[in-house]
């Protein structure tokens, strides 16, 4: 099982879809683009108080092991 496992969840009826924080509508997505805008953990989870240092680990090891994964095609 991944590490992430326990953090992240998809689920149709919530954000359409789209993998979030447990519990949350806060998406990975979201937290993935903010720390590239700059972000600190610290102003994550002063921002969002419903999430922790590890969902947001979490989230970040979701999205990296989803690029590994990922296969590019260039036309």
């Amino acid at each position: 099982m991944k590490q992430y496992q326990n953090h992240i969840n998809i689920d149709p009826n919530i954000m359409l879809g789209k993998p979030v924080i447990k519990g949350t509508r806060i998406s990975v997505e979201l937290i993935v683009r903010k720390i590239g805008e700059g972000a600190l953990t610290q102003d994550l989870l002063d921002a969002y108080p419903n999430i922790t240092k590890e969902d947001i680990q979490a989230a970040l090891l979701y999205a990296a092991d989803n690029l590994a994964n990922e296969v590019d095609v260039f036309l």
